[in-house]
């Protein structure tokens, strides 16, 4: 008995089908995953905030102590005792101050440069750092006037600012003292021996005009 054999068509393979319940599992622990992940960034993120909050506060503690400390230190030294400056003080630094201005020969009026002269001459010793200067003191604001003898060939009103300037900052600078002015009192002009000093370039070149 002879079977008849019929040929098969190709197999093919078929993927299954995920029904739609499935996907929604998929889906729901997916968004599940990433829930707890921005949770748990979430309570990262607080907690470096919060570390950073106390490393700020305990920054500004350890200053506000410091600014204390240097507060009631200073209190304590002013507490324990006064600082007296006496007006001979502050007009030998204004001297010194205006000595150091080019332009500006001698201090002090006829007098006190005559008597400076003589002591000069009998081994007394040189002219007095304060010599031509006044200052008058009223608290801690001083009040200072400066008698000087410029060089012929200068500018008077440079040289004066110039002074001006120099004695306030020595003054405030090295004693702490306000000043409320200096007044300067061009006295007398020196003449150099070898004439004005137009006549020489090469000691001129010194001189600003």
């Amino acid at each position: 008995m002879s079977e008849n054999i019929e040929a098969a068509g190709p197999v093919v393979a078929t993927a299954p089908v995920q029904s739609s319940s499935t996907m929604d599992n998929i889906r729901a622990g997916a968004n599940d995953l990433a829930d707890q992940a921005e949770a748990k960034f979430a309570v990262a993120a607080d907690a470096v905030s919060d570390a950073a909050d106390r490393a700020v506060d305990a920054t500004r503690t350890a200053f506000d102590n410091a600014a204390r400390r240097i507060r009631n230190n200073a209190e304590l030294a002013a507490d324990r005792g006064k600082t007296h400056i006496r007006h001979e003080v502050v007009e030998k630094i204004a001297g010194i101050a205006a000595r150091e201005v080019p332009g500006v020969y001698d201090l002090g009026g006829d007098v006190a440069r005559m008597f400076s002269a003589v002591k000069e001459r009998i081994g007394l010793g040189d002219a007095d750092a304060d010599q031509g200067v006044k200052v008058t003191l009223e608290g801690r604001t001083a009040q200072i006037d400066v008698t000087i003898v410029i060089e012929f060939g200068y500018v008077v009103h440079s040289v004066t600012d110039t002074v001006r300037v120099k004695v306030i900052n020595s003054v405030e600078n090295l004693l702490g003292l306000e000043v409320t002015g200096v007044d300067v009192i061009v006295d007398d002009v020196h003449v150099d021996d070898d004439g004005p000093v137009g006549n020489d370039e090469a000691r001129a070149a010194d001189y600003v005009a």
